[in-house]
């Protein structure tokens, strides 16, 4: 369960990383914490599955690489399984479940287009769902954050 201190974590990160020497200790001193309690809390957030993943974010495109948005639907009762599944491709950038027919969302980020549609065929093969594939057509920027 997250306490204020996590929340402040969580939403201070949202905000961006510094690019510095010892940007831990950073946004440690910038939240009242010293650079070990922040590292231990945020390793604490991932071990618990609060937070998947912490790291930076690429605009994968601007450095060669293919991205594209997926969706999936998925049966109740075997959303977890194939939740695991897409989670363990490295490609996968982030998922999301939502309330609707497709109720798995996420991005795929590879090298290649060719890469892109090899992780949608492994994610099928696994988990024997159909995955849709919705490249972008053109971007926007929304600046999208969580307040926790």
């Amino acid at each position: 369960m997250m306490d204020t201190v996590d929340r402040a974590i969580i939403n201070t990160l949202q905000e961006g990383f510094p690019v510095c020497d010892q940007p831990f200790a950073k946004v440690a001193g910038m939240l009242s914490l010293t650079e070990s309690e922040l590292t231990t809390r945020l390793q604490a957030l991932l071990d618990e599955g609060v937070l998947n993943r912490f790291g930076p974010l690429f605009h994968t495109e601007r450095m060669g690489g293919c991205v594209t948005l997926a969706a999936m639907k998925i049966p109740k009762s075997y959303l977890h399984s194939v939740i695991r599944v897409i989670n363990g491709f490295p490609e996968v950038a982030h998922n999301y479940e939502r309330t609707h027919e497709f109720n798995i969302w996420f991005v795929i980020a590879a090298e290649t287009l060719a890469a892109i549609d090899d992780v949608i065929a492994g994610i099928e093969q696994r988990t024997g769902f159909i995955v849709y594939n919705m490249p972008k057509e053109r971007e926007y920027f929304v600046g999208l954050k969580f307040k926790v």
